[in-house]
């Protein structure tokens, strides 16, 4: 797949009901998400789901709570402690991920008792509660898509993470995509080649272990390769791109236009990359010269590195990178 194939329909993403405004929540009230309906919502269709109300608790509702061991909590009634919806929720999260396969992201509400991702609190008998459980649903739908890119809508504030969780989802699309047209060896080893730059600026040694993974593609069932293609590739990507990595992958770039080049040209382009690197520069300023200078001297291999060609809807929702 060409970084240029695009698909007009928007990307599909799950959410948290409550983060869309719907009051869905315990007490009967919402918690509206602005960046995520006014920012986000211009390029992703939006599947919400709030898994209390869907198991039947009704609005407003008694609020629930994670207790005893975090490796294995149970989700039961703060006051009710004889509620205990944990089989529902987790039920719920295991089908839900089998009827919603098409999505390529999900946002969870954070530190919910069902759809929070991370330090969820869980109530021990005695003693402060441990700020390090996971939601019930959001644990069993993730465990059933573990490579979804997925995230909770406080961290996207960061913007790395919402940097980091918006190229995954595009390049989860990607991958989407290219099962729709039937996974073939040669078109897992031209996705891979793809994103070869992206790869590396996340993670070096990834970016290698996949190449030798791909290497003897048609020896292997394209399905059990493309199974542990996109779980490497995925697990990969999580890990976020430095400046120090990104520095390097643009002097990468700057090897194919040796040729090309003059004395000027490539001191102008080094130092702006060298001045990104510690922290003088943006990111954009070598970028854009880069693309520059590609436009005056065309390379086949570079022309289809989603790296320097991004889905346009990408490249504004990371801020122009």
């Amino acid at each position: 797949m060409k970084p240029t194939d695009r698909c007009d329909s928007k990307i599909r993403l799950g959410i948290s009901s409550c983060l869309l405004g719907q009051k869905v929540r315990f007490d009967g009230n919402h918690k509206h998400d602005s960046f995520l309906t006014g920012t986000l919502g211009q390029f992703f269709e939006w599947v919400p789901v709030c898994p209390e109300v869907a198991i039947g608790l009704g609005i407003p509702r008694p609020p629930i709570r994670l207790v005893g061991s975090p490796a294995s909590p149970r989700a039961v009634g703060v006051k009710e402690a004889t509620i205990d919806v944990t089989d529902k929720l987790a039920a719920y999260g295991k089908r839900q991920a089998h009827a919603l396969g098409d999505l390529s992201g999900y946002i969870f509400k954070s530190k919910s008792p069902s759809c929070g991702m991370e330090r969820v609190k869980v109530y021990q008998a005695a003693g402060a509660p441990a700020a390090n459980g996971r939601g019930i649903y959001a644990d069993a739908f993730l465990f059933a898509q573990p490579w979804l890119p997925a995230e909770e809508e406080g961290r996207l504030s960061n913007p790395k993470l919402r940097e980091n969780f918006i190229e995954r989802v595009f390049v989860y699309r990607r991958w989407q995509q290219l099962l729709s047209r039937g996974l073939t060896a040669s078109r897992l080893v031209e996705f891979h080649t793809h994103h070869k730059l992206a790869l590396m600026a996340h993670d070096p040694e990834a970016y290698r272990a996949l190449g030798r993974l791909v290497a003897p593609a048609g020896r292997r069932r394209p399905k059990d390769l493309g199974h542990d293609y996109i779980e490497q590739l995925m697990a990969a990507l999580k890990r976020l791109a430095t400046p120090a990595r990104h520095a390097n992958v643009l002097v990468h770039l700057m090897g194919y236009l040796k040729q090309h080049l003059d004395a000027v040209d490539k001191a102008e382009l080094l130092e702006l990359i060298h001045a990104y690197r510690r922290g003088a520069a943006p990111f954009v300023a070598p970028l854009t010269l880069l693309k520059h200078h590609f436009r005056r001297f065309p390379d086949p291999y570079i022309a289809h590195q989603t790296y320097l060609n991004p889905d346009p809807r990408e490249l504004l929702l990371r801020g122009g990178l």
